[in-house]
């Protein structure tokens, strides 16, 4: 009776409160708060169970408020699985199981008619799905467990509209992770596979997410891993590296296979200060771009700030770094494998993927770029007002479409002006940078090392060491020879001799740059060449090789059995004086030196049978040379051959085999054969008659050996010798350069080459016009990359000047050209905090890198995962490739400079690298 009772003192007032029931329909079923109102997304409406609903309409229909109709509380226990975790009942259907109310409508019902005591309202929400307004009666319910608890799921319910944001900050909440703690989702898909919940800022729904899903929270390790990332030998990593405890920073990376460039790149980004702390502190889990065509899909950012978290840590001596050398790999089709790069390459890609992984700016806008020209307030403004205004502007249309950490770290403004060299058209624009490329100073001088055979043949070959012009041609070559032996430089053949043969016989006018400093060139004395129409007989220059015959092996071609060895020779040989037997006896005189001649133990006894024998050992023409006393003749040599058929020139005075005493008949030591330019095959471009032998081409001379005679009478020894000149020992000294000097040469104006023209807008076509590039605002952090490697058509080079570079106060502030604040001096001012080294030559190096560590001032050597502390007299060396200069405001903003004293050099720096003791991969 008292419950009766308490239930009729509840209704009484609320009955009192009621008004009519026409009233009531009004204000339910119409108007702005009755169930026919359109939905509008985020507003809640309400679950009211369908039997209990269609009473009271029953029951306001019949216009009696003492009728037995009356509905009493609202009760939607029919729709409830249980009253314990009162969760819906699967499957119910909107007016069969249930009618949906507004939320004025709903808090209208419970006003007049209460609800049943200890039922929860069904409270849902107004969503947005593929386009369509809804109420969401069934949110998803996920199944949350940790990485290293997964048999223990926590049930959370999410609207399909929720970010997947709310549902990694529900995660550590419900297992009382602290909000320092960073933590990483996975999903457990329909085939049993774990997937990362990359991109927290879609919705559940964008995301798949399904209830009874599992997902899974994963805590980033204080050593800065992922459980999830460590491969299984990992895990067995010894007690005494698990509970390493080291200086922040001071951590090495491991060599993966050529990897060094990468490494130096990264020890020098991580060792900026600003963008090291904007990954330590997590900023960049709120501005992952994962939706950026440009970009790496977020990846490249979250492989970068493992690394930086793991070398920060302080819990590692060394980490490999794999997995951001395999992202790397994936976007960036150069870097797949294990082939060395560059450095800086890896750097401008880095950076550029960081950028875009990273941008602010989620949809680009089309921005029109800025140019000086026709302004209108020229005439009433100073020139740098006008300027200023472009700058803002195309600085701000930059920042439209490029807004990230990178922007803010590393881009400055460049401001370039093109002038028509026609109508005198200037073209001013403003352009952002990343880094600065500069240029060292070029000598216009280079160093090659040649051999000079002399005619004279007991003059062994000289090596000499000569200072040519870079851009000179091959007659400037054989001038500057001609100063060191005094041959004159018309005496002179040069060739490129590979592999026993004539690679290439140059010609004087032929460019030097064609002669790589890799390349054995030797510069061969000839016989001089006067111009046609002069008293002096024609003399010809013979190519001249040396073969062995290969013993015991039967060819079809003999040319397979004969193997070229030593030196080729350029031989100058009298064209009236030219047969086989006479060419025999002139090569034997210039193979003097280390052939010797049969003594008189090997002569023969001058009979006939002797005779008829030596005869048969005189090769025939086209065969095997000699026998002949005809002269042969000899058509002249065409312009790429660099013989001299062509010209004229006085006979050899040097004692020739006509000045040798007439004795008994020798014993011929080798065999004469026409054959190719690459002496490895025999040829029989002759012509035969009564007046001797003429060739329809350019002939090659072989010397053919057999092997028993070639081990008798030539000294393979003798014939390697050679001498040095004094001037081998001299060495090009490059004056070293300051680095100001290098950033005067970027802005020094140039005119652009022919395949870089630029359009005049009033001339109407493509001009070689100047270009000047000027400074105009610079990053918090300027990268300079010095232009170590140059290459053209035909050469590569590295060049290893020392450039000197100031640790402290690199003053600025006379290149940047915007008008300055002097009150504000340290803006123009920078202090290194790194250095990427490279040691070695073009094909092979290795890099390094030196980076001052933000948190202790001192700086360190990293060379893969070897670290070793330093002082600052050893940073500049010819090895520094790309430099990292902080601007002095930042740095004291971020940190006040150390007051301790700077340690001594420990033993590690004893040891400190040099160029000249570097090791290469």
């Amino acid at each position: 009776m008292a419950e009766v009772s308490a239930a009729a003192l509840y209704r009484q007032p609320q009955c009192k409160a009621m008004p009519g029931l026409d009233s009531q329909r009004r204000q339910i079923e119409n108007g702005e708060t009755g169930r026919e109102r359109p939905l509008r997304v985020g507003e809640s409406w309400f679950l009211v169970e369908q039997h209990w609903y269609k009473q009271w309409e029953l029951y306001v229909q019949g216009r009696d408020q003492d009728s037995r109709t009356f509905p009493g509380y609202i009760n939607n226990a029919e729709l409830f699985e249980d009253q314990i975790n009162w969760h819906l009942k699967k499957g119910l259907l909107e007016g069969e199981d249930y009618v949906l109310l507004p939320a004025a409508a709903w808090h209208h019902l419970v006003n007049w008619y209460g609800l049943e005591h200890g039922q929860p309202p069904i409270e849902h929400k107004v969503v947005e799905l593929h386009s369509i307004w809804k109420v969401e009666v069934y949110p998803v319910e996920l199944l949350l467990v940790k990485h290293s608890d997964m048999d223990t799921p926590h049930t959370a319910q999410f609207s399909h509209t929720d970010s997947v944001d709310l549902v990694l900050c529900t995660a550590p909440e419900q297992f009382l992770v602290s909000p320092q703690e960073e933590t990483r989702l996975w999903i457990k898909n329909a085939e049993g596979f774990f997937k990362r919940l990359c991109n927290t800022h879609i919705t559940v729904l964008d995301a798949a997410l399904k209830s009874g899903q599992l997902v899974i929270m994963e805590t980033r390790n204080r050593d800065g891993t992922w459980t999830s990332a460590q491969p299984q030998a990992m895990n067995s990593a010894s007690e005494e590296d698990q509970e390493f405890h080291g200086q922040p920073g001071i951590c090495g990376l491991t060599n993966l296979g050529n990897t060094c460039f990468m490494n130096s790149a990264l020890q020098c980004l991580s060792n900026v200060p600003q963008l090291t702390e904007y990954f330590l502190k997590n900023c960049y889990l709120e501005e992952l771009n994962f939706c950026n065509p440009l970009g790496m899909k977020g990846e490249i950012a979250e492989a970068y700030a493992d690394l930086v978290k793991q070398a920060w840590s302080g819990r590692h001596r060394s980490i490999m770094p794999n997995v951001f050398k395999t992202k790397v790999g994936h976007f960036a089709s150069q870097f797949l494998g294990y082939q060395q790069h560059d450095s800086q390459e890896l750097l401008s890609f880095l950076l550029d993927g960081l950028h875009e992984d990273l941008n602010r700016i989620k949809k680009k806008e089309y921005v029109e770029l800025c140019d000086a020209a026709g302004r209108p307030d020229q005439a009433h403004h100073p020139p740098w007002h006008c300027q200023q205004e472009v700058a803002q502007e195309a600085w701000q249309n930059h920042k439209r479409r490029n807004d990230s950490v990178i922007v803010d770290t590393f881009h400055g403004l460049f401001k370039s002006t093109l002038v028509c060299p026609d109508c005198g058209n200037v073209s001013v624009t403003f352009d952002p940078f990343c880094y600065l490329s500069v240029p060292l100073p070029v000598s216009h001088k280079r160093v090659l090392e040649v051999f000079f055979v002399s005619m004279d043949p007991r003059r062994k070959p000289e090596q000499h060491r000569l200072v040519i012009p870079k851009k000179g041609k091959i007659s400037d070559l054989c001038v500057a020879l001609a100063k060191h032996t005094g041959v004159s430089p018309e005496r002179m053949m040069v060739a490129d001799v590979f592999s026993h043969r004539f690679y290439k016989i140059y010609q004087l006018e032929e460019s030097l740059s064609s002669i790589l400093d890799r390349d054995d060139i030797f510069i061969y004395e000839v016989s001089g060449r006067a111009a046609v129409g002069e008293n002096s007989r024609e003399d010809v220059v013979l190519p001249i090789y040396l073969r062995e015959r290969t013993p015991a092996q039967d060819y079809n071609s003999s040319y397979y059995g004969l193997m070229l060895f030593g030196h080729p020779l350029l031989v100058s040989v009298p064209r009236d004086r030219l047969s086989w037997d006479a060419l025999y006896h002139i090569l034997l005189y210039r193979l003097s030196r280390y052939v010797t001649r049969p003594s008189s133990d090997d002569e023969d006894d001058g009979d006939e049978k002797a005779d008829t024998e030596d005869k048969d050992n005189i090769p025939k023409p086209g065969h095997m040379a000699g026998g002949s006393s005809q002269d042969f003749g000899m058509e002249q040599a065409g312009p790429s051959s660099g013989v001299a058929g062509g010209h004229r020139a006085p006979v050899d005075s040097s004692p020739g085999p006509s000045h040798w005493p007439q004795r008994a008949r020798r014993k011929h030591l080798f065999t004469l054969q026409t054959v190719n330019s690459n002496g490895t095959s025999d040829r029989s471009t002759f012509n035969e008659d009564t007046h001797g032998v003429s060739f329809s081409s350019q002939p090659y001379i072989a010397i053919d050996w057999e092997p028993e005679m070639k081990k008798r009478y030539y000294d393979e020894v003798e014939a390697e010798g050679y001498v040095k000149h004094d001037c081998v020992g001299y060495v090009l000294k490059k004056a070293p350069v300051r680095l100001q000097e290098c950033i005067e040469l970027f802005t020094t104006v140039e005119t652009l080459e022919k395949e870089n023209p630029w359009y005049c807008p009033t001339c109407k076509k493509h001009q070689l016009a100047t270009k000047k590039l000027d400074l105009w605002t610079l990053p918090e952090t300027l990268i300079i990359h010095l232009k170590r490697f140059s290459y053209t058509k035909f050469s590569r080079e590295k060049l290893d000047t020392l450039v000197e570079f100031p640790i402290r106060d690199l003053d600025f502030s006379e290149f940047v050209i915007k008008p300055q604040k002097e009150s504000a001096p340290e803006l123009y001012k920078y202090d290194l905090i790194a250095v990427s080294n490279h040691y070695g030559g073009l094909r092979d190096g290795h890099y390094t890198t030196f980076a001052c560590n933000k948190d202790s001032g001192q700086w360190h050597y990293f060379d893969d995962n070897s670290v070793s502390p330093v002082t600052e007299n050893q940073l500049e060396s010819k090895a520094a490739y790309v430099l990292f200069y902080q601007r002095q405001d930042v740095a004291r903003r971020l940190q006040p400079q150390p007051t301790l004293p700077e340690p001594p050099a420990s033993p590690a720096c004893s040891s400190a690298p040099s160029p000249e003791s570097m090791d290469v991969n």
